[in-house]
Formats: structure tokens, C-alpha cells, sequence
């Protein structure tokens, strides 16, 4: 009989010590689950490093964070996707500021025509902007980080060589790139950018301001075949990534620094991958034989010229609101002197 119990122990206990070292540890709780809503579509590169975030948050954090991902707006559309964050619908959003035009005031400075050069360029800015200026506007949620896509610039269904051409054309735009259009002569028709290829396609518009490479990313380039490269009036367009904020709270304050180290890091991979993606499309459509209209000296100087207004009046506009908005330009504008190539 004690044979037989020494042999059950021997048995057992080798078996207990594999049940344990699969076992949760004490106090151990199941990953904490992130919903992502992201208005891009899934192919898209800005939808490939949205994914790779996720996953690369879920590596650092051993398992503990798992983010689920919602792409082409299928979760919250893009127009909806800050206030789906902000009352908790998802927990992590990527879309378009200018979506809500008004609600960010500050933050549309990063939409004017600048003069942008890159991607890059406009990413690093915005992240500064937000780092200097904290603006209110954004204390509703937790911001994760912030980006802005390369050179945008007029694409359209018929050549548009000069600025008289651009004269009464319908085209999409949202926001302030909506008032750039419309400083240009052009009439603005606001809708989310899924919306853009149907549109085009049925010529409820004739032509997008927007990067290059939404020819591509977006297949824009199936329905507009001219590009003209007004770079002189080049905007480009703020966008963000936020976490709910209660949802942010909740997290161990391990987690939360895990989270903002990788934040650092994809403010650099986005803002290369916009120009990336820039690159891509441009190659390609230019093998396809679309028609990129190179303006003259004079020429582009004519496109900026009747841009500039625009600055002014974001200054009065948001001074009238008691906002810096005198600093927040000057700020971007000696930035993206000092730095932009």
C-alpha cells in the first residue's frame, strides 16, 4: 500500500508542475483588448503601419495588449472616427482633422499651403506643434501620435496648365484645403476620402487637391489623369491617432510608457512612409502615362500668391477665438524654414 502511494506521488507531481507552468500566474488577467478604428483601406501602407503598431505594442508588452484592427472605416467612418474615440465606440482612432472643420482651430495651421516638401516634413511638424502649443482642443482624448501626408496638390479629369483653367472646377477637398480650393477659383465639395474614386468616377467632382500618392493608395489615378505640381501652393493634411482617454487611464502605468516609446518611434515611420508611398505612386503612374503638368517659375508664384490670403485670415480667425494663432503660424513657418530641405 505505501509502495502504491509513493508511485501515485511520483506520478502526480510531475504532472502538477505542467499544469502550473501552463497556468496563469497569481492575479494574472486575460490581454486587454484595443479596438482600432481606421478609416484607411487595409492595403493601404498608413493601414500596414497601423497594424504593425499593434502588433509591434502587443510584442513589448508580452501579450498583455492585444489591438484589434477595423480598417476602411468599417468600425466608425472616417467623418465619425474622433467622436467614435471620444464616447468610447473604439478605443484607438486614425482619420482626417479637417473631417470636423472648426472643431480644431489650432490645428488646422498644418493644413495650409505652406509649401510643403515631404512627408516627413509635415509629420515631424505637427508633432512639434502639438508638443509646444498642448492645444485644447485635443484634451478629449489621449494622443497617441499625429502625421500629415506629403505635398498635396491639384489632381484633375482635364489638364489644368494655368491658373484660369482652375477656374470654377468641382473639386473634392475638406476643410481648409476646402478654402484653398476655393482661393484658387475651384468650388469645394467636402466628402470623406472612401467617398473620392466614386465621385470622380461618376464626375460628381473633376478632381481631388490631395497627395500623389492617393493616386495609387486610393486608385485616384483610375479616374483623374492630370496632375498639375503647384508645389509652390502645396498643403497638406493633419491627421491623428488618439486612444480614448478613460481607456488610457486604465492602463498600468508600465503599459502606458511601453505605448509612448512606440509612439516616438512611428512618427518617423509614418512620415517616411508618406513620402515612400509618395515615391511609389508617382513612378508608377508616370509609367501608366499620366500627364504631371510642370508650372513655370511665374506660374507657381501666381498659384501661391492667391493662396497667401489664406494665412491672414486663419490669424484673424483664431485670434477672434482668443487663439495664438499669430504664434502657432510663425512657429510652422520658422520650423519648417530651419528644417525642411
Amino acid at each position: 500500500m505505501l509502495q502504491w502511494r509513493v508511485a501515485c506521488r511520483i506520478l502526480v507531481v510531475p504532472v502538477v508542475l505542467s499544469f502550473l507552468a501552463r497556468a496563469p500566474a497569481s492575479g494574472q488577467t486575460k490581454p486587454v483588448d484595443l479596438y482600432y478604428s481606421n478609416q484607411f483601406p487595409a492595403p493601404h501602407k498608413v493601414s500596414q503601419l497601423a497594424v504593425e503598431w499593434g502588433t509591434e505594442i502587443e510584442k513589448r508588452t508580452n501579450g498583455r495588449v492585444k489591438v484589434t484592427m477595423y480598417a476602411g472605416g468599417t468600425l466608425t467612418p472616417g467623418d465619425q472616427c474622433y467622436d467614435g474615440v471620444v464616447k468610447g465606440l473604439s478605443h484607438v482612432g486614425l482619420s482626417v482633422f479637417s473631417y470636423n472643420a472648426g472643431r480644431f482651430p489650432l490645428t488646422e495651421v498644418i493644413d495650409l499651403p505652406l509649401g510643403y516638401k515631404s512627408g516627413l516634413a509635415a509629420t515631424r511638424l505637427i508633432n512639434e506643434y502639438y508638443k509646444r502649443f498642448r492645444p485644447k482642443e485635443l484634451d478629449q482624448v489621449k494622443v497617441m501620435y499625429l502625421h500629415a501626408n506629403g505635398p498635396g496638390i491639384v489632381h484633375t479629369r482635364k489638364p489644368v496648365n494655368r491658373l484660369e483653367e482652375f477656374k470654377g472646377l468641382k473639386i473634392r477637398a475638406t476643410g481648409t484645403t476646402g478654402k484653398i480650393v476655393q482661393a484658387l477659383g475651384g468650388t469645394p465639395v467636402a466628402m470623406p476620402m472612401p467617398d473620392t474614386y466614386d465621385a470622380l468616377s461618376r464626375g460628381v467632382v473633376e478632381g481631388v487637391w490631395c497627395p500623389v500618392e492617393a493616386l495609387q493608395g486610393w486608385r485616384l489615378g483610375e479616374a483623374v489623369r492630370n496632375t498639375t505640381m503647384a508645389t509652390a501652393a502645396a498643403s497638406s493634411v493633419a491627421m491623428f491617432v488618439v486612444m480614448n482617454k478613460e481607456k488610457w487611464n486604465s492602463l498600468p502605468q508600465d503599459v502606458q510608457k511601453i505605448i509612448e516609446q512606440v509612439n516616438q518611434e512611428w512618427i518617423e515611420k509614418q512620415g517616411a512612409a508618406w513620402d515612400e508611398i509618395d515615391k511609389t505612386a508617382f513612378d508608377y503612374e508616370k509609367s501608366k502615362g499620366h500627364n504631371f503638368i510642370t508650372l513655370s517659375p511665374a506660374e507657381q508664384q501666381r498659384w501661391a500668391g492667391a493662396v497667401r490670403p489664406l494665412l491672414d485670415q486663419y490669424v484673424k480667425t483664431t485670434k477672434a477665438r482668443g487663439l495664438p494663432g499669430d504664434q502657432v503660424l510663425k512657429f510652422c513657418q520658422d520650423w519648417l524654414a530651419a528644417h525642411q530641405k
